[in-house]
């Protein structure tokens, strides 16, 4: 089996997280994945090449889910059974959203679509809170990226406070042509930069897409080039930047305003 077809990291950059959301053992995972239960990623022992194994990895390509290679010590720190045989998938704990059924449901509520995209978020507490954001602000959905990027899990959930039951997340693999596909569709999009233009002086009324980034590597240049606009929000303290979850929330009242006040 060629590795090259896998999207490959050699460490899984943190813990497990809630035991709810993981599946362990060879039948449990091929069930899983064939089931189409949402997988965030997969944990595989580097080196076993077994038929069980093989069958994984097959259907792990299928569905493009994340596949890391790991240590046989390393899934054993990571189990929560200690018999994970080789192999522990990370399921997502909602189901994941379309990008089209977020369209329809603007169209039949009569709006201007309003869409929050995240590059390069991993904090699940982030992505829930900026979830919750959406959800008040009358976002109508949320775009993640499929890779470098926190899933669906628990403690997302538990950070949106309620609002992932009402406000559907789709899952993309590739941020900037979904940005393009919906650029033909009439959106324009604006992107959260400390060097934009000050957020006030911005057009942000019409079909629109807040493109937000994480705190410490904000919006990738290609995500970013792929933008109509970029919009800075005005800062007097001492300090540089914002949490994004706090930038998004910012951002995107400035656009509730405008579309409420038509100025």
């Amino acid at each position: 089996m060629d590795r090259k077809k896998y999207k490959v990291e050699q460490e899984p950059s943190s813990e497990i997280p809630e035991s709810e959301s993981v599946v362990e053992g060879r039948n449990a995972v091929i069930e899983a994945l064939r089931s189409g239960r949402p997988i965030e990623r997969l944990y595989i022992q580097d080196g076993v090449q077994d038929g069980p194994m093989m069958t994984i990895r097959r259907e792990a390509a299928k569905r493009e889910a994340v596949v890391k290679y790991v240590s046989r010590q390393r899934l054993d720190q990571l189990s929560a059974t200690g018999r994970h045989q080789g192999v522990i998938a990370l399921a997502a704990a909602y189901e994941y959203g379309s990008v089209e059924d977020m369209l329809r449901t603007a169209q039949e509520k009569g709006e201007p679509p309003f869409l929050f995209l995240l590059d390069n978020i991993e904090d699940p507490h982030n992505l829930g809170a900026v979830i919750r954001t959406a959800n008040l602000a009358g976002a109508h959905g949320v775009i993640i990226p499929r890779n470098r990027a926190v899933g669906l899990t628990a403690a997302v959930a538990r950070a949106s406070a309620g609002a992932l039951n009402y406000t559907p997340v789709a899952r993309v693999t590739n941020l900037g042509r979904t940005i393009e596909e919906l650029k033909e569709k009439g959106l324009w999009f604006v992107c959260a930069d400390m060097s934009g233009t000050r957020m006030y002086d911005l057009n942000l009324k019409g079909p629109i897409g807040l493109v937000i980034g994480s705190e410490g590597e904000g919006v990738g240049r290609l995500v970013r080039e792929k933008c109509d606009m970029t919009a800075a929000i005005p800062m007097k303290g001492d300090i540089d930047s914002l949490n994004a979850s706090v930038a998004a929330g910012v951002l995107a009242y400035e656009i509730v305003r405008q579309r409420l006040t038509g100025i």
